[in-house]
């Protein structure tokens, strides 16, 4: 279906106007958001007890990227600087991350994980990977690849 149907919608049947491609990738979308919303609060507790599940993607980022400034993470979240800062002082108070004086600029600081927090998340992250693996154990690794790079291009366009 990837002619044009009425009002030359790509995919739309013929006098429908319904594009049953994107009604179907917004259908599992949202199933699949759903899960991660719930799977994401597990995820977060199992790192800490305590930790929000909306901090875990902090984690996620400072693991990959290294020290960042807050209004960098703030930026790359889309979120506030007030959001953010709540947020890292929250992880701070838990001894997950810390910040050190920027040496590029000594009035900024940058947020780090610390040793502690390093070593929860990637235990928590191994534990992740592990239920990947044993979900998709049935699928090539080429789909398993094909994915990524779909959702890699997903989010690369939802931010625009």
């Amino acid at each position: 279906m990837h002619g044009s149907g009425s009002g030359g919608e790509p995919g739309a049947t013929a006098g429908s106007g319904v594009d049953h491609e994107f009604l179907a990738l917004e259908r599992e979308l949202a199933v699949f958001l759903r899960r991660a919303r719930a799977n994401s609060g597990e995820v977060a507790r199992e790192v800490h007890p305590d930790l929000e599940a909306a901090a875990y993607g902090l984690l996620v980022r400072l693991e990959s990227a290294g020290r960042q400034r807050a209004t960098d993470l703030a930026a790359y979240f889309g979120v506030g600087k007030a959001t953010m800062s709540r947020q890292l002082r929250a992880l701070e108070s838990l001894g997950l991350v810390a910040r050190e004086t920027d040496p590029a600029d000594g009035r900024a600081s940058l947020v780090h994980l610390t040793d502690e927090g390093l070593a929860r998340f990637r235990k928590v992250r191994d534990a992740r990977r592990g239920r990947y693996a044993r979900k998709l154990a049935g699928w090539d690794r080429g789909e398993v690849a094909e994915l990524a790079r779909l959702l890699h291009h997903f989010n690369e366009r939802a931010g625009e």
